[in-house]
């Protein structure tokens, strides 16, 4: 009899393609409960320590199912999971699985923790990782099928070593993981991630080896993450020779560094471990079960290795995304509750997975459409007993990522700030303001993982607060700021719902030879007894650094006056902006800390010795159209029908 996986009650939203439009309908029901464990006991075998083809052994620890205190007999389906951060923070997960009938190998990452080796990040987990899945499968106690598991640094090890191919490797489930950890991790469009990059790099530094020898140089790299510490530590950045705080673990300063030296697309980057998206080729043709978040970090890799191992593979490869950042699951979000709809038990859907591809039996996990999303959106708008913002949203499933039978649709930007279908006029004078990189626009919510104690990630209202957001100086909206400009629709005639990939295409200006350009999706909703301004919802953000206008390879200068066209890539959102709701894009030159600010003197990036003010200015007539390309979906009424 057919298991039901536990997305099947939210995930029965009918997708039909009509035309050049999409209509959806929907049903809703209870999430199911896991399975019982069908052992009681698991033993585990601590600090295996596993060798690698250069004799670098990796501590690894083996969780089996057991009966009275022994492990089963047999040869059991495994799964693997290769970690930086600990292979003890995985005994849960471990336990879980191993109850209900698989071997769990969790195994830390060389250089990390108990293993040997030394740490540069990302780059020998290919190599490494064939060598653990060949290794496992290699065991009396595996029958030969290789499962793997994790999410970000334990995604990008999954897509290392599936790179490298390994015979064994039979399945894989990837939470929130990179397809280029130059545009998903470390920057984005040119611009670095700089609160990201330097909270990470501390964080792992305070838990290396090299400080768990030395507990004066852990004390000071666990201090440097304080949010006192930490504000001074990136108002100091870029950081001269000898004055990095990671200068304490020169080899945690090495790869830092490096990423701070290679802000061009180049060989670096391209190694094995940070980008993936050149080498879809060379996987094995497994199913593969892609997970993330609409406010997560990695959203564009989660997106771009399903797409570009669905159009190559027979094998299932599926796709979920939600309303949710780094960690999925949750049906709150940032200050937005998406209702009981939105809360997911990734395990449960992993076990689902696992069952179908590796044991064989029949649990409804390969059921439906492969792309699943939740579309935003519905919700009351006023706050929850909790105080959270009450924006709701709804599962759809559709045959693929973008989604079929979308329209999509220019929303131009006006001279008055209005956004609307129809161009400006021929004549419409340009929008420009003042960038000054000593005052950027604070950082308010969006695609943030590490340094979350000094900004809000996920979806927030696009509204200061003084001494609780870190550059805030007063309680204004940012669209109140003078080097924030506004565009957007009337209050919505009917509900409006966008699902899919997001463009905004500029035609601007500078006085400077390099200056950045940022681009915000807003959903304004109307002014409530709790929100007496609006709720100033944060839908998608993306930035991009004009020297990379033409391609992240090769930098190229503007000059000062000249015409340019670009193209920022919000990279993709599903919500229902409902009636009464305006539209709203908001374009700035700045978005610290989670980006480093542009000087605007064209200087070698990460090495600047002076700022300079630059006056921005953005076309929107005729015939230089700046607008959003939204792709728009049709609705139809709900339905309870099966």
């Amino acid at each position: 009899m057919s298991r039901t996986s536990p997305f099947n009650p939210y995930l029965t939203w009918v997708v039909l393609s009509c035309g050049p439009s999409l209509s959806l309908s929907a049903q809703t029901g209870n999430l199911d409960e896991a399975p019982p464990p069908e052992h009681e006991e698991v033993v585990v075998a601590k600090n295996v320590m596993v060798p690698m083809r250069d004799g670098v052994r990796m501590a690894t620890d083996v969780y089996r199912p057991a009966r009275n205190g022994e492990a089963v007999a047999g040869k059991l389906p495994t799964l693997l999971s290769r970690t930086p951060y600990g292979k003890n923070g995985g005994e849960d997960n471990a336990k879980f699985f191993a109850q209900r009938g698989y071997a769990v190998v969790i195994q830390d990452v060389r250089g990390r923790f108990e293993s040997e080796g030394t740490f540069y990040i990302y780059v020998n987990e290919g190599r490494d990782g064939y060598d653990a899945v060949e290794w496992a499968a290699s065991q009396p106690w595996s029958n030969g099928d290789v499962g793997t598991f994790g999410g970000s640094y334990l995604a990008a090890t999954q897509h290392a070593l599936a790179v490298e191919k390994p015979p064994h490797l039979k399945a894989m489930f990837v939470r929130v993981s990179t397809s280029n950890y130059l545009e998903d991790g470390a920057g984005a469009g040119g611009a670095f991630a700089l609160l990201h990059n330097l909270a990470y790099a501390l964080n792992l530094a305070s838990r290396s080896q090299e400080a768990s020898e030395d507990p004066a140089r852990k004390t000071a790299l666990s201090s440097a993450v304080e949010r006192d510490n930490l504000i001074d530590w990136l108002e100091a950045y870029p950081f001269r020779p000898n004055a990095s705080p990671l200068e304490l673990i020169p080899t945690y300063h090495r790869w830092f560094q490096d990423w701070v030296d290679h802000p061009s697309f180049d060989d670096y980057w391209k190694q094995n471990g940070y980008t993936f998206e050149l080498t879809y080729d060379r996987y094995p043709d497994i199913p593969v079960y892609h997970v993330g978040g609409w406010y997560d970090i990695f959203l564009r890799g989660t997106l771009n290795n399903h797409s570009g191992l669905a159009e190559r593979h027979q094998s299932p490869t599926r796709l979920m995304i939600g309303a949710w950042e780094h960690g999925v699951g949750p049906r709150v979000t940032g200050d937005v509750d998406f209702g009981e709809e939105a809360e997911v038990d990734i395990r449960l859907e992993q076990l689902q997975w696992f069952d179908q591809v590796l044991k064989g039996e029949d649990t409804g996990v390969l059921d439906g459409p492969p792309v699943k999303l939740f579309v935003m959106g519905g919700g009351s708008g006023v706050r929850t007993p909790e105080g959270h913002h009450a924006h709701g949203g709804e599962w759809v499933s559709v045959a693929s990522w973008p989604a079929p039978g979308l329209t999509a649709r220019p929303f131009y930007f006006q001279p008055d700030g209005s956004l609307s279908a129809e161009r400006a006029p021929a004549s419409a004078e340009p929008s420009s303001f003042t960038f000054d990189p000593a005052n950027p626009v604070p950082t308010i919510g969006g695609k943030l993982d590490s340094g979350k104690q000094l900004s809000f990630s996920g979806p927030y209202d696009q509204k200061c607060i003084e001494g609780k957001i870190f550059g805030c100086r007063d309680d204004l909206p940012l669209s109140a700021r003078r080097d924030v400009l506004v565009f957007q629709t009337p209050p919505l005639e009917e509900d409006l719902v966008v699902m899919g990939p997001v463009t905004v295409k500029l035609w601007v200006s500078s006085t400077a030879q390099d200056t950045d350009f940022t681009a915000k999706l807003v959903d304004v909703h109307p002014p409530t007894k709790d929100d007496q301004w609006g709720y100033h919802m944060l839908i998608a953000d993306r930035i991009l650094r004009a020297r990379y206008r033409n391609r992240p390879e090769r930098e190229e200068l503007m000059e000062p006056g000249e015409l340019y066209e670009l193209e920022i890539d919000l990279l993709g959102t599903a919500n229902r902006f409902k009636t009464g709701h305006r539209l709203r894009i908001d374009i700035s030159s700045s978005n610290f800390p989670f980006f480093d600010v542009n000087p605007n003197t064209g200087e070698r990036l990460g090495h600047h010795t002076r700022m300079l003010t630059a006056v921005n200015t953005v076309y929107h007539d005729a015939g230089r159209p700046s607008h959003v390309v939204l792709p728009i979906a049709r609705q139809s009424e709900p339905t309870n029908e099966p």
